[in-house]
């Protein structure tokens, strides 16, 4: 979970490299609240946290801050489950997918 330019696509692809499953809820453009967990159930719910400016950037997005935080009380939920949360701001793809996947192998035999 996170917002647009957080990571998200390149973690997934990184973790399931190394073998997990994992999904995208597009949860960050859905008003219902725990719709990550009525489309799925997960084991380990992965928040990966950016600023406006530096998801602007990673996205070419041109949209304002206030859109920014409508993304934000969309994910407030999410956030609140999560089972870690990683702030992406600045740190590189393969930095963020080792963070998680220290994570991983702390928790899962």
């Amino acid at each position: 979970m996170g917002h647009c330019g957080a990571g998200k696509s390149t973690l997934i692809s990184g973790l399931e490299k190394h073998g997990y499953s994992c999904r995208h809820i597009a949860q960050e453009h859905s008003y219902v609240p725990r719709m990550w967990q009525v489309i799925s159930k997960p084991d380990i719910l992965v928040y990966l946290q950016v600023s406006f400016p530096v998801s602007t950037a990673r996205t070419n997005l041109n949209w304002r801050e206030a859109d920014f935080e409508k993304q934000s009380s969309r994910l407030i939920h999410a956030r609140e489950h999560a089972h870690i949360i990683v702030n992406t701001d600045d740190l590189n793809p393969h930095q963020v997918l080792q963070k998680v996947l220290d994570y991983l192998n702390e928790r899962i035999p």
